[in-house]
């Protein structure tokens, strides 16, 4: 089983705390942390919570969501020393865009930036 395998065959409930740890280390709010997962793969509250007490794995997490954003393609940079707008896989691409959203939050830059709004 390679590397991407077996991120995608992990639960859930392993990497959602991982992800609302990092932003919270750093200051910011879980509810912050899902506003990005709901913006990039189209959850609602209730959606997303329900899928936090279903616990899938992180493949069906990202397959079954309702409506990824199509403005994510905007999203670059590196995460793990990987160009996110570089990996062929679009399953492993949306991964990794939602790490280098969580990434850009961490790292203080504003939600409506993260969020491509316009000010």
């Amino acid at each position: 089983m390679n590397g991407e395998d077996k991120l995608y065959a992990m639960k859930l409930s392993k990497i959602y705390p991982a992800l609302v740890n990092k932003a919270v280390r750093k200051g910011r709010r879980k509810e912050e942390v899902d506003q990005v997962i709901c913006w990039l793969l189209g959850y609602d509250k209730d959606g997303l919570q329900k899928m936090l007490d279903q616990d899938p794995d992180y493949r069906t997490f990202f397959l079954q969501a309702p409506c990824y954003n199509k403005n994510a393609e905007s999203i670059h940079g590196r995460i793990c020393g990987i160009k996110v707008e570089a990996i062929e896989d679009p399953l492993y691409r949306h991964i990794r865009q939602l790490d280098k959203l969580v990434d850009d939050l961490a790292k203080g830059k504003p939600i409506d930036q993260i969020l491509r709004k316009e000010v």
